[in-house]
């Protein structure tokens, strides 16, 4: 069992760095326990990564991918995120980076094991696309070294064999099918968007059919730490950014005009209207998920 110890030379929220990469509260290849549990598709083959953070980071890994997620650790949990540059133009901003200053932008250096449930979560509520994520885990993924409760997403190859039936039971919808397939057909090509990294980073991921502004935006922020890449198109977001900023509701072209000061740093921005725990005001009931499964 591989291990290794890691001290951060700034404040670190591991909690905070590694949340976005949890698709809802029955993700099998994320556990927040004693730490937290991930599991993850390296050049090396599946593994597994606990985190823990004492006075140092402390990190375990199991499977062929051990020593490439050890290796990948720092840069999971921020250490090349450069925020020096950063100016918070609103209050709200400046309140919730005085008060996380742990909160960093981590990247995980993969671009399949992020756009997978990225995908599933294109226009559907979280519900559903959390749903589905677990159901492919489980039945197509595999299980998890050193931790047999977890599973290891499943492959580019795994996606291909799939079939429409199984799709239907998991909840998939053709459109969002069809954008995974053509995605697992190419997905060692779309690699290469970590090392391109911004703008041609996302602009790689948007060559393949269903691939758009949001789901580039949601790749970027988690494959490559990409602090400019806003998810324009998300049904909540322009909502929220608007009434915790301006205190009113804005459309996206609203909210490029209010995040534009940020540039090139908009997206962490946003992750600090995210962590500052303000509740956009409700005014409809909640929309109900679809179950494909049914139809």
């Amino acid at each position: 069992m591989p291990s290794r110890t890691w001290r951060p030379t700034s404040a670190l929220d591991v909690g905070a760095v590694l949340g976005p990469l949890r698709r809802g509260p029955g993700d099998p290849t994320f556990t927040a326990a004693d730490g937290v549990w991930l599991t993850a598709r390296t050049p090396s083959g599946p593994g597994t990564l606990h985190v823990r953070r004492a006075d140092e980071v402390l990190a375990e890994a199991w499977g062929p991918g051990a020593e490439w997620l050890l290796d990948g650790l720092p840069a999971l949990l921020g250490a090349d995120d450069d925020d020096s540059a950063f100016v918070a133009h609103h209050p709200l901003i400046e309140r919730t980076r005085r008060a996380r200053p742990g909160l960093r932008l981590g990247a995980t250096g993969r671009v399949w094991d992020v756009l997978l449930p990225a995908v599933l979560e294109q226009k559907v509520t979280s519900t559903e696309a959390h749903r589905s994520w677990a159901q492919l885990c489980h039945r197509f993924g595999a299980t998890a070294p050193g931790n047999d409760r977890m599973r290891v997403p499943p492959t580019p190859e795994a996606v291909l064999s799939i079939t429409d039936w199984e799709w239907h039971r998991a909840g998939v919808d053709g459109a969002r099918r069809r954008t995974l397939i053509a995605a697992a057909r190419v997905a060692h090509r779309l690699e290469a968007a970590v090392g391109l990294k911004g703008e041609a980073g996302r602009a790689l991921l948007r060559k393949v059919p269903g691939i758009g502004v949001w789901t580039a935006a949601e790749v970027a922020q988690r494959a490559w730490a990409d602090p400019d890449a806003v998810s324009f198109g998300d049904f909540h977001l322009a909502a929220l950014v608007g009434f915790a900023l301006l205190g009113k509701r804005i459309d996206d072209a609203g909210m490029a005009e209010e995040l534009a000061v940020y540039a090139p740093q908009r997206h962490r921005a946003v992750r600090y209207v995210e962590a500052s725990g303000f509740r956009k005001p409700r005014f409809a009931p909640r929309f109900s998920p679809r179950d494909y499964r049914a139809m």
